[in-house]
């Protein structure tokens, strides 16, 4: 067989998985800064990867990656033809974790995690819902439930609406209230610490009615994603389309049974599908997508 490289580039960590006659070898790099060059990081982690192995020599290279929009493969050709690569299949990391999850059949792939994207795939199309970070999008993720839950925090802090618990469980982590808003906009890793408070909102969500209608809202959010992604690949009829849930939001039990039952309104049969593997693998299935395949409209290919 040909060998090949694939990679699953996150904002943590980069997975890699190197697969020739021999069998398959896996590594680990840093992950993306998706606010810094991307091709450059890729360019320059893949060959850090190849030089910690240097009997690994891929003939094509196959990745997805948090941030890429708009990455031209052609990039990263011209930066590793030296190492003998003679194809790159670029995407974003959406692809790959529909392709992991669900293969390459149609369905729809909800990741939720410090951000939340969903993605469907239909016969002849396919379709990408929210995914547009967290000042313009990011319904439903953690840093959603997170900022709602120090919101509503705060609000009890003054005396508005309801008083919750979460405003005692936000001043364990900021014991001067009043100061809280100013740490965090100083904080550079502000994102992750707000949508670190979305786990003190699950712990109270089965006492505080609150935190419970928080994490009912981001369930809403959610399936609302799902619904207008399967819509317009024209998946809505029955049987009930294939949908995986996959990122830490759905670690919450009251966020998996609300968000099925949302659904089960529109499909009375529903059931989330288990999804098969991880984005590794969705990179891996990228080698081996048939040419007519529409998610070849999301993937960007250069050959040698």
């Amino acid at each position: 067989m040909v060998a090949h490289l694939v990679a699953d580039a996150g904002q943590s960590s980069t997975r890699y998985r190197y697969v020739s006659d021999a069998g398959a070898a896996e590594a680990k790099g840093p992950g993306v800064v998706t606010d810094m060059p991307l091709l450059r990081q890729l360019g320059a982690g893949i060959e850090a990867v190849l030089d910690a192995h240097p009997d690994w020599h891929p003939h094509t290279v196959a990745l997805g990656s948090s941030g890429n929009e708009d990455g031209d493969a052609g990039v990263l050709l011209r930066r590793l033809a030296g190492r003998g690569v003679a194809k790159v299949i670029l995407c974003h990391d959406s692809v790959t974790s529909y392709l992991g999850a669900l293969g390459s059949d149609t369905g729809c792939v909800i990741a939720a995690g410090t951000g939340t994207i969903c993605f469907a795939v239909g016969p002849e199309s396919v379709a990408r819902v929210d995914g547009w970070g967290y000042l313009m999008g990011d319904a439903g993720s953690a840093y959603w439930i997170g900022r709602t839950g120090l919101e509503a925090a705060l609000r009890g802090f003054d005396g508005r609406r309801q008083m919750t618990a979460l405003t005692e469980a936000m001043a364990e982590e900021y014991p001067n209230l009043e100061r809280a808003y100013l740490d965090l906009q100083t904080d550079v890793n502000r994102v992750q610490r707000v949508a670190s408070f979305a786990a003190k909102v699950d712990a109270l969500a089965a006492s505080d009615r609150v935190a419970g209608n928080i994490l009912d809202k981001a369930a809403a959010h959610l399936s609302e994603a799902v619904q207008a992604a399967i819509r317009r690949v024209e998946l809505q009829g029955t049987p009930a389309p294939r949908v995986a849930a996959i990122g830490g939001v759905f670690d919450s039990h009251r966020v998996v049974n609300r968000f099925t039952d949302y659904l089960s309104l529109q499909w009375p049969n529903f059931a989330l599908t288990e999804p098969q593997g991880q984005g590794i693998d969705g990179a891996q299935r990228l080698v081996d997508l048939p040419d007519d395949h529409p998610l070849h409209a999301k993937l960007s290919v250069a050959h040698a």
